[in-house]
Order: structure tokens, then sequence, then C-alpha cells
């Protein structure tokens, strides 16, 4: 019997999909589909370099992506899928609730854009990444000596600390923060809560900061201390990395 893989690659503009067979390598489908609130261009401001997207954005993509795939193929293929896997632009992390909810999700912030997912060419928080860089250079450990030396303002931490500064009301409703690759891959397998949320360790070393040589990632005091408003979020990170 014929086994197939599915592939979803979130790009900037679109969800692209692909069917392939495990054993051939043949491409059976492929099928593509543009976020439809980010193609009218609503929560984005180019002129602040303010690029955000909505994950209502995704789901809905998901959906129609696959079902494009379906389409081309025969009837019952989709029973023959073993694996699936995810592709996303990074950093574009989002801040969540207690239940791993991102909050543009809910009521309350469905139209706020610092609710967010924050687009990997965002750049309103050039500020705060010169901030990050400044305190590890200045730090006994350099935690970002296996990332350039030079953290960027379109990452995690920066673009956290950025939205936290610029809007109490989500700071306040936020618990965590999780980058979109993560979070396609808890949302198909049910484990978006933030304890069973599993973090892949190319964003995580890259754009958080973490490795082995340190423990993982940086401790709460080296985010405290470049300002209050991160103290406690790097502990409410699973510690452990999946390659």
């Amino acid at each position: 019997m014929s086994r197939y893989t599915l592939g979803l690659d979130y790009g900037s503009d679109s969800v692209r999909a692909l069917l392939v067979d495990v054993a051939t390598g043949e491409e059976l489908a492929s099928h593509l589909v543009n976020y439809p609130r980010w193609a009218q261009g609503l929560y984005c401001d180019p002129s602040k370099d303010q690029f955000r997207q909505h994950p209502q954005d995704y789901i809905d993509s998901l959906v129609e992506v696959v079902n494009g795939l379906w389409s081309q193929v025969p009837a019952g293929t989709a029973d023959k899928v073993v694996g699936m896997s995810f592709d996303t632009t990074g950093s574009t992390p989002v801040a969540i609730n207690s239940q791993g909810t991102p909050l543009a999700l809910t009521e309350e912030f469905a139209e706020n854009p610092n609710a967010m997912f924050i687009l990997w060419k965002d750049h309103t928080s050039i500020k705060e990444a010169n901030e990050i860089t400044e305190a590890a250079t200045n730090n006994d450990v350099n935690y970002l000596s296996h990332m350039g030396g030079i953290y960027s303002s379109e990452w995690y931490w920066a673009k956290a600390l950025h939205i936290f500064r610029v809007d109490s009301s989500v700071k306040a409703a936020t618990y965590s923060w999780v980058e979109h690759c993560d979070w396609m891959t808890a949302l198909m397998c049910g484990t978006t809560h933030p304890e069973a949320l599993k973090l892949g360790r190319c964003a995580t070393g890259h754009k958080q900061m973490w490795n082995e040589q340190w423990g993982g990632f940086p401790p709460n005091s080296f985010f405290s201390n470049i300002d209050p408003l991160l103290d406690g979020v790097v502990d409410t990170l699973n510690a452990t990395t999946e390659p």
C-alpha cells in the first residue's frame, strides 16, 4: 500500500502544501493559498516596519490548502498519510495566555495587532534588540556567542519586550510566547497548553538563546535585568528542546 507525507510551508504571504510518496519521492499534488487578512494589508503599517499576521489566517489557510490537495487525488488518499511537517518563517512569535491560546484568538484581542503573530520582517523592536545585545556582550556569559554576537530586531525576545512596553493590556494577559513553527505543530497534536508545548531546537537555539553550553535558556535574571517586564517569561518555557 502506498504511503504519503504531507509538507506545509508557511511563507510570508501564503501557505503551500505538498503531498509526496514516501517510497518513490513522487510529488502527487501541491496547492497554495494566500492568507486572506494579510492579502488585504490588515494589521500592518509599513511606515513603522510593523508586520503582523492573525493566527486565524494560519488556521483558515491550513484547512483550505489541505482540502485543495485532496481535490486533486483519489478518495481515501488522506488515510494513507503517515506523517506531516511544517516549515515557517522565523522568528514569528505570538503572545499566548495560560491555556496556550494566542491572544488574538480571544474576543478581547481579536483586532489588536500586538496580540498577533509578529512576522519575521517586523522591525519595530530595534531598540530592544540593541539592549539585549549590550546586555549579552557585557555579561559573564555571552549568550550571543553562537548567534553572530548581535541580537536581531527580528527575533523572539526583542519582539516580546517591545510589545510589553507598548501595550500593557497584552502584557497583563500574556502567560508566555511561542514561535509560529512550534505553535502549528502543537495545534495539530493538541498540545498547545504551555505544559505540553514542545519547542524545536532550531528556533530556541537561534532566536531564543537556548544552548546546552549554559544549561538551556539564559537565567531569568538576565532578562529581568534588561527590563523587569520580561521577569518570569523564560520560566514558562519548556527547558527541554526537540531536535
